[in-house]
């Protein structure tokens, strides 16, 4: 074993100043840069905590000078040295600046091949190259401070949680599969064949048990799978910060929330957040930003003009009145003011990505001195009545433009939500370093699927319905409200949780509202419906995005900054390529076959 080894490091890369001076130090670390300057050779050594500027002077010590020479970048090496000031040659942008190591012994741990790109922050390289590489990438300083932060904040929460009275405990991994919220990955069982486990895309039943077992107070940093098609923001497997208690209100789990993120942030940022957070109902965010996870930064709010053309019948324009004879249809504009100087080229641009959201197209008009509408097509037949009610309805003022967005609710909210977001970036009207917390609240407890004409959970079937809407569940379900919240920053939905329904008797018309027989309920949710029955206390909870928590937190627009080994947007593992195929005697042994569809 090195002599150097034995000995332990005395010191990281990032400890020594000026006050060590005159000290005999051991470092370990990586070659950053070497610098041969015909006489001496400078090594920048790096490790996670910084980097050390180490110096090979022959009249020092000339074996070491001399292995110095074969030195090259991502070296692993370990020095001993002498601490000695750089006097007049400090370097300000390091906390180790005011000195240099001059070395006294040299061991080479390990060589390193050319890397496939640079060790350092800002590279152009593709990132599916980093991601094959990831152990290198991982080297970068910044995402090793995206780490040094997620641990951070991990422990944060821990030490908080647990001063709260929260206990930490684990559920299973491989558990049954229950139907509902999103796809599960199936695992096969080779002594049991045709049966599967799912991986558990949350602890949601589990921690509910928790609760009837009279723990009182749960939490759990997390791993959860699921299924789900490629998104930027999604991975297939993710962390999550799960909470439960027993016995709570929607405020007093608001309160524990708040107290729990208001100190990460403080602790993780120095930064104070003002308690309590901003709360809004789930059908004013729909109505003013066409989403559940509005970003309040900055304005540029909807204008729900439906009732207004209903008023007006149409006002003339014949594509508003088809379109608000549908109850299910929706007319909304949303006013970009004149200081934005949009050009008709940068117009037909957004129309463009309306479009490519699924819209037939995006109508606008431009207000002129006398708040007349031009450069718009429903300017010609639009009523003066309705123009100038729209007008005084928007707010919208000369040189304005006006957008709309007619059809079906659902997309028009969409459409208007996204171009909303794509206008504030485009103007610069999000206020950077700004921490916009907000609750939303009360949303429908169930939502009507248009395709099979049924009613789903819109979260799941153990959310409790608003108290006074109850008496709507079995004549007109899409009245009722629920104790669900999600916790929105910056237009992110950070967490999301509810008050959990324990009344056997409501829960049954739940049921019977999703169309769920007892037989089916019984198959599909048996055991937690037996364990309900024995004296099941009020309980709810929430779970927090921890990977989304500290993308926010490190700055990164990435999720995959903050996951240590992430997979692409399609759900490929780069850097072991998986997944991969299996023998054929290992699907034999698991009873399963595998069904390959051609190709196209």
């Amino acid at each position: 074993m090195s002599n150097l080894l034995e000995r332990g490091r005395s010191h990281t890369c990032n400890d020594l100043t000026g006050a060590d001076e005159g000290k005999k130090v051991v470092l370990f670390g990586w070659v950053d840069s070497r610098r041969d300057h015909g006489g001496c050779v400078f090594v920048d050594l790096r490790d996670r905590f910084g980097k050390t500027q180490v110096v090979f002077d022959p009249q020092v010590e000339q074996k070491a000078h001399g292995l110095a020479g074969d030195l090259r970048n991502e070296y692993c090496i370990g020095i001993e040295g002498v601490v000695k000031s750089r006097g007049g040659n400090k370097n300000p942008k390091l906390h180790t600046g005011e000195i240099e190591v001059h070395a006294t012994a040299l061991d080479i741990f390990n060589k390193s091949e050319p890397p496939p790109f640079l060790i350092q922050d800002d590279i152009d390289t593709n990132e599916e190259k980093r991601l094959e590489f990831r152990y290198l990438d991982l080297r970068r300083p910044q995402l090793q401070k995206n780490f040094i932060m997620r641990h951070k904040a991990a422990q944060i929460v821990r030490r908080h949680l647990d001063s709260h009275g929260f206990l930490e405990i684990e559920t299973p991994f491989l558990v049954k599969y229950t139907p509902g919220g999103a796809r599960n990955f199936l695992v096969p069982h080779r002594v049991y064949p045709g049966k599967f486990y799912a991986l558990a895309e949350s602890p949601q039943l589990f921690k509910q048990l928790f609760m009837v077992a009279g723990f009182d107070r749960y939490f759990q940093i997390v791993r959860c799978f699921r299924d789900e098609d490629g998104r930027l923001d999604r991975q297939p497997e993710f962390t999550q910060i799960d909470i439960e208690m027993s016995f709570p209100t929607q405020d007093r789990i608001f309160e524990i929330v708040e107290g729990l993120v208001t100190t990460v942030w403080k602790e993780c940022l120095g930064v104070e957040i003002k308690k309590p957070f901003a709360r809004m109902e789930f059908d004013e965010s729909m109505r003013r930003f066409g989403n559940d996870k509005p970003d309040v930064r900055f304005g540029m709010e909807h204008t729900d003009l439906t009732e207004l053309v209903k008023q007006h019948d149409g006002g003339g324009v014949p594509l508003f009145a088809d379109t608000v004879k549908n109850p299910a249809n929706l007319i909304k504009a949303l006013v970009v003011p004149a200081s934005a100087n949009l050009s008709r080229t940068e117009a037909d641009k957004l129309e463009e990505l309306c479009k490519g959201m699924g819209s037939k197209g995006l109508a606008r008009a431009k207000l002129d001195e006398a708040g007349n509408w031009t450069q718009s097509p429903l300017a010609k037949t639009i009523s003066e009545g309705m123009r100038s009610a729209i007008n005084q309805a928007t707010g919208a003022k000369p040189g304005d433009l006006l957008l709309f967005q007619f059809g079906r609710a659902s997309l028009v909210h969409t459409v208007m939500a996204n171009l909303r977001l794509h206008l504030g970036k485009k103007l610069g009207l999000i206020r950077d370093k700004e921490w916009a917390f907000l609750w939303v609240v009360n949303p429908p407890l169930f939502e009507y699927d248009e395709d099979t004409k049924t009613w789903a959970a819109a979260h799941h079937a153990f959310t409790k319905p608003v108290d006074a809407d109850l008496q709507h569940i079995e004549t007109d379900p899409g009245k009722v409200k629920c104790f669900r919240y999600d916790l929105v920053l910056n237009g992110f939905e950070i967490a999301g949780g509810s008050v959990r329904l324990h009344d056997p008797i409501v829960q049954g018309k739940v049921f019977k509202a999703l169309g769920i027989s007892a037989e089916e309920a019984q198959q599909k949710f048996g055991f937690l419906l037996q364990a309900l029955k024995y004296g099941a206390p009020p309980h709810g909870g929430i779970a927090l995005g921890f990977d989304r928590l500290n993308m926010l937190l490190t700055g990164t627009d990435s999720l995959r900054d903050v996951v240590a080994y992430p997979k692409t947007q399609k759900g490929v593992d780069l850097m072991t390529d998986a997944p991969n195929e299996v023998s054929a005697k290992q699907l034999e042994e698991l009873h399963v076959r595998a069904i390959i569809p051609a190709k196209a």
